[in-house]
């Protein structure tokens, strides 16, 4: 029997899956994770596309959401529009 391995993201097709998937990572309550789960989210949708909408050059895109950067807020903001991803804030009280 062969085996491949599992990548979730081969799977996450919707707006609704991004944007599920996207909360999650958000809810982690860690930036490093966010980071990185855009950085999924755009490899998935074509990272030259968003780049190109971002108006950034694609291999700084690329170290931006590595997760090993600190990119400033409006690069994420920039990126989560061009994946059609909208921020939203809710108090818990």
């Amino acid at each position: 029997m062969k085996t491949t391995p599992y990548n979730p993201f081969d799977y996450i097709e919707t707006p609704e899956e991004m944007s599920e998937f996207f909360n999650e990572a958000f809810a982690n309550s860690d930036p490093r994770a966010v980071l990185i789960a855009l950085g999924h989210l755009a490899k998935k949708r074509g990272m030259s596309r968003v780049a190109k909408q971002c108006g950034i050059p694609r291999e700084s895109l690329y170290k931006a959401l590595s997760g090993d950067r600190n990119p400033g807020f409006d690069t994420v903001i920039k990126v989560a529009h061009a994946l059609g991803i909208e921020l939203h804030a809710c108090a818990h009280i």
